[in-house]
């Protein structure tokens, strides 16, 4: 990862400017000192909104995207390759007003993934995300797929 985001507070930033997540409404509001929490919430536009006036499914989606790879990229650090792999989404009911999702890295999941690897394996693990209205229901469920894999030595001492 580049050495200018390795500061939680610099990748937030550069997240809630960057184009994609900006126009469409999608913002940081939270991202811990030590990337094992953050929380995303995307406020209803009229350029967000679908036919049916609810959330377009599009930018529900969008919001899922890319906290989980790039937190475990900081907890993994230089010597692992994390990549979002692929990633389905269940619309449950119609997203209004403001929706919220939260992202959670635990010491399982860290160690999980660390075991998985040791060998220079690819690990897929699923991590099931959650938007939600402001009443706490659940509006969507997104399956994220991430492809990890630990980097191979490639300047081996003979």
């Amino acid at each position: 990862m580049k050495s200018m985001f390795k500061k939680a507070w610099v990748m937030r930033l550069a997240l809630n400017c960057w184009p994609p997540l900006f126009f469409s409404g999608i913002k940081i509001r939270h991202l811990s000192a030590d990337f094992r929490s953050a929380q995303v919430k995307l406020t209803m536009r009229p350029w967000n909104t679908n036919a049916m006036g609810a959330h377009f499914g599009g930018s529900l989606y969008a919001m899922t995207d890319p906290c989980y790879m790039l937190m475990l990229m900081a907890q993994l650090g230089e010597d692992y390759i994390v990549w979002d792999k692929s990633a389905d989404i269940d619309y449950i009911k119609p997203g209004r007003g403001i929706v919220t999702v939260d992202f959670l890295i635990n010491e399982s999941l860290l160690d999980d993934i660390i075991k998985n690897t040791a060998n220079g394996d690819k690990y897929l693990p699923q991590l099931p995300v959650y938007v939600k209205d402001a009443q706490g229901d659940v509006v969507a469920k997104v399956n994220r797929t991430l492809y990890i894999r630990r980097k191979q030595n490639r300047h081996k001492k003979s």
